[in-house]
């Protein structure tokens, strides 16, 4: 009897966690749409930072290829913006994710790569901002000016509270369309990438 009982709060403690994590998770999705409906308007710029997303061999992964088209429109109209590329070299790969970005805005819409800044040394978002910040130091451009951060609608959230703890202080977030077959299990992966952030104290 007393065995049973242990079993059933043992269920009841489960199934209360299970019901925690799906009401949190359903806020964040819902708090990560409220978000991206509400960027319509993009106000001049002195920057942009292009956050990596993975390459294939010499090619963007569909993830960043909408990131990189989403950046390509942001630079024609504003084309006194400083362009950052970020993103560093994976294990067993020569090239940096970053050129493979500048490649593909060169090739696919003939922006020159010397309008380019490449950022080739970072290995995560955290990384991507503060190795950029150096860039941009190193153009006079101030972390108080009008920045733009660039990456997929899944990952504006935990972007922007890291590039804010990082002294970014006037922040515009841009985002890119993340691909319908792989839409759910992005906003999966960034809910558990967004605790995990919490707990190590990135923002």
């Amino acid at each position: 009897m007393i065995k049973n009982r242990s079993y059933k709060r043992f269920w009841i403690a489960l199934w209360g966690l299970f019901t925690i994590w799906l009401v949190s998770f359903i806020l964040f999705v819902g708090s990560l749409i409220n978000k991206i409906n509400t960027q319509n308007h993009i106000t001049q710029i002195d920057a942009l930072i292009v956050l990596g997303a993975g390459v294939n061999g010499d090619i963007p992964t569909p993830t960043l290829a909408s990131r990189l088209d989403k950046a390509a429109q942001l630079i024609n109209q504003q084309p006194s913006a400083l362009p950052i590329v970020s993103g560093g070299i994976g294990d067993g790969r020569q090239t940096s994710e970053a050129q493979v970005m500048a490649n593909y805005l060169h090739h696919t819409y003939n922006i020159p790569l010397n309008k380019i800044k490449l950022e080739d040394k970072s290995t995560s978002t955290q990384t991507n901002l503060a190795f950029s910040k150096l860039i941009l130091a190193e153009n006079n451009i101030n972390l108080n000016r009008p920045i733009a951060v660039v990456t997929s609608d899944f990952h504006t959230i935990r972007a922007k509270a890291i590039a804010k703890k990082q002294g970014f202080s006037n922040v515009v977030m841009v985002a890119s369309k993340t691909p319908l077959s792989i839409r759910a299990n992005a906003w999966f992966r960034e809910y558990f990438a967004f605790v995990s952030g919490y707990i190590l104290n990135e923002y």
